[in-house]
């Protein structure tokens, strides 16, 4: 049998489910991993942990299909747009006040943004660039958007911002460690980075 396999990673739990061409669910899997919260308005994740559930999830669901490995022949994965961040040999970077390494996921419902991301709808005022961009994400930035927190960690963690070598969304982040290629989506760059992908043509990427 040719089989599907679909990832989807949640706020509390990842979950994989295998399926046929015709659609029919042949077997499902979920697994848990932890959040921190060391202040009020953060949420804090581990890439590897989640990582870990995402394989975990993926075992079940194999188990109860009675599937091989090589009966599978596409893998989709769909997360929250957490932002990720990796330093070198893609080890994780603390996104925590605690400085702790494995905390390496600010969660999309963190909030330690919020001033940030006022400052940057406050300057769509005088700075038609951003005012252009905003008018792709309904007018205003979120805090849950990437924007605010990239700049929330240049302000209050620029020392461990410096030793990130990649800062990637959720998704891509999964991608990325199932197969070692690092592409981001466009419809996530565009959503919550402030890509401007309707910009672009071969060997000009759109603005950011």
């Amino acid at each position: 049998d040719r089989l599907y396999l679909g990832i989807d990673v949640g706020t509390a739990s990842a979950r994989a489910g295998l399926f046929d061409r015709s659609g029919t669910r042949r077997g499902i899997g979920a697994a848990p991993f932890p959040i921190w919260q060391p202040a009020p308005d953060f949420v804090q994740q581990s890439s590897a942990a989640i990582w870990l559930s995402c394989c975990d999830a993926t075992r079940q669901a194999m188990k109860e299909s009675g599937a091989r490995p090589t009966d599978v022949v596409g893998i989709g994965f769909d997360a929250t747009c957490s932002l990720v961040s990796l330093g070198e040999g893609d080890r994780p970077v603390s996104v925590s006040p605690t400085g702790r390494d494995e905390q390496n996921v600010i969660v999309w419902m963190d909030h330690r943004a919020i001033e940030q991301a006022a400052r940057i709808n406050a300057s769509a005022g005088t700075t038609d660039a951003v005012k252009e961009v905003l008018k792709y994400v309904g007018g205003v930035i979120s805090p849950e958007m990437q924007t605010p927190k990239i700049l929330w960690l240049k302000e209050r963690l620029p020392q461990q911002l410096a030793r990130a070598k990649k800062l990637l969304d959720l998704p891509d982040f999964l991608v990325y460690r199932a197969t070692g290629v690092d592409v981001r989506s466009l419809c996530t760059t565009v959503c919550k980075w402030t890509y401007l992908g309707h910009e672009s043509s071969p060997g000009s990427p759109g603005r950011v």
